[in-house]
């Protein structure tokens, strides 16, 4: 693969431009903190209950899956650095509102619901590490992870140069708690603890092949590492994205996955594996069976540095996708205001700060997590595909180029994980289907008043206006 440098496209005419706060090392910081986040201090252990001891091979298949998918993002997100990310390229690629409609709620959901789960985790380690008692009171828990929510949004609005610089200390707070970890999996190792049969044990709960356990266990553990498409959401905000992002973006994911495989593999070695799926702190039953004296609320405040985390750059992603689709005229106009001052987009940090809200409030986000994983994948199987198909759209500017041969096998390996060929789990399925037909209904309403606004502008001769971008970035109008 070849990459190319340049100073970018230009905004589009009209298009309010945010502010280029993000260098090389806070992109690095954004794409590392992003992909560790929760995922690692709670996904080991359910790997495990889908693989048995061999929890690096589903690690290692995932990263593969994962790398051939950045690559894709890669050549889009240099081609076209604009915010919005999965949903601008389907835009662009194949003009269809419906399918751009569906992929931005996909993304959105994911992004929303771990950020509603990572809050309401915050407010229960927090109660953990300081002892409150807030979990006897049914109302407290959900008041601290609604003031978290709100805490971020106050962040975002600012500006992004304070959110990637609070994402800066709270991934250093993470490395810590890893390194911790390892350090002390390392001495209980070289104290002959360790039970290197595990490296090769594969056990599938159900007793099915080890080939299903494999890809059951790395559909799961792929989610953990999809962080990339938040940050290719922040392209907008990102100095010089066709020679930073590149670079930074196949180096995190690079150290993210052997940070996963390190931990993974470590905690398998010295856990039992009935312990080791049990719950949804594995890295704590590490830490119990290896350094039974290590305080268990200093680890709680690192857990909880990682939640906040995951809240803080899912809530950023979230905010750029809805501004970005404004400004593609997929969504309501009012959704791209930019504060003049802090040139922020304060209107689609409101409103998917509120959808946070109401989604960690009555929702079953533990249901709808699964669900949502599935969901990104189908995304990605699509961003591969529009990369063929955008190969035709020539720009003005160099980017990064992949061979088409990384495309192809990215989308059929999503595709496969996303199939029940993969062994996951069939009840995300029927939900699956459900966010599908509430993602219809709300894109219905928004095509009906598109299609007026529409008819509008061209009986006031303003045609030009009320089309889309055609398939592959040609002008033309779009289909719904």
């Amino acid at each position: 693969m070849t990459g190319t440098t340049g100073q970018g496209a230009a905004a589009p005419a009209g298009h309010p431009e945010l502010r280029r706060a993000i260098g090389p090392g806070l992109l690095l910081l954004f794409v590392v903190g992003d992909m560790l986040g929760t995922g690692i201090y709670a996904l080991s252990g359910q790997v495990a209950a889908e693989v048995g001891g061999a929890v690096w091979l589903p690690f290692l298949v995932a990263f593969l899956v994962a790398f051939l998918t950045a690559c894709a993002y890669l050549e889009l997100v240099t081609k076209y650095p604009r915010a919005a990310g999965a949903a601008l390229y389907t835009h662009k690629a194949f003009g269809l509102h419906y399918l751009t409609f569906i992929v931005a709620f996909a993304v959105m959901c994911s992004g929303l619901t771990s950020s509603a789960s990572a809050a309401r985790a915050f407010a229960g380690n927090l109660d953990q590490a300081a002892g409150l008692g807030l979990g006897d009171s049914g109302a407290l828990l959900p008041a601290v992870a609604a003031g978290l929510l709100l805490l971020i949004a106050a962040v975002n609005i600012r500006g992004v140069a304070e959110g990637v610089r609070l994402n800066v200390v709270l991934t250093c707070v993470e490395l810590t708690g890893l390194v911790i970890i390892l350090g002390a999996g390392a001495l209980a190792l070289a104290r002959g603890m360790g039970d290197y049969s595990q490296l090769t044990a594969f056990g599938p709960p159900d007793g099915g092949s080890a080939f299903t356990g494999v890809t059951a266990a790395a559909a799961l553990a792929f989610f953990a590492l999809v962080g990339f498409e938040d940050s290719v959401n922040m392209a907008e905000e990102v100095r010089d994205p066709h020679r930073t992002f590149p670079r930074m973006l196949l180096l995190g994911i690079t150290l993210t996955a052997v940070l996963y495989i390190a931990v993974a593999t470590v905690s398998t070695l010295v856990v039992p594996l009935d312990r080791l799926s049990e719950g949804t702190t594995p890295l704590l039953q590490v830490l119990t069976t290896v350094a039974p004296a290590f305080p268990v609320s200093v680890f709680a405040v690192i857990t909880m540095a990682a939640v906040s985390n995951t809240a803080l750059l899912n809530m950023l992603m979230a905010s750029r996708l809805l501004y970005g689709l404004a400004n593609e005229r997929v969504l309501p106009g009012f959704l791209g205001a930019v504060l003049r001052r802090w040139r922020t987009p304060w209107a689609a940090v409101l409103v998917s700060t509120g959808i946070a809200l109401v989604l960690m409030a009555s929702v079953d986000l533990a249901a709808l997590a699964g669900t949502t994983s599935l969901l990104l994948l189908c995304v990605f199987t699509v961003v591969n595909v529009a990369v063929l198909v955008l190969r035709r759209d020539r720009v003005g500017h160099p980017h990064f180029r992949v061979p088409a041969a990384v495309p192809v096998l990215g989308a059929v390996a999503c595709a496969f994980l996303a199939s029940p060929l993969s062994g996951r789990d069939p009840a995300v399925y029927p939900v699956a289907g459900l966010l599908f037909a509430a993602g219809t209904l709300l894109w219905l309403p928004m095509w009906l008043l598109r299609r007026r606004a529409a008819r509008s502008a061209t009986a006031g001769g303003t045609a030009a206006d009320a089309v889309g971008t055609g398939p592959a970035g040609t002008a033309g109008p779009e289909r719904p």
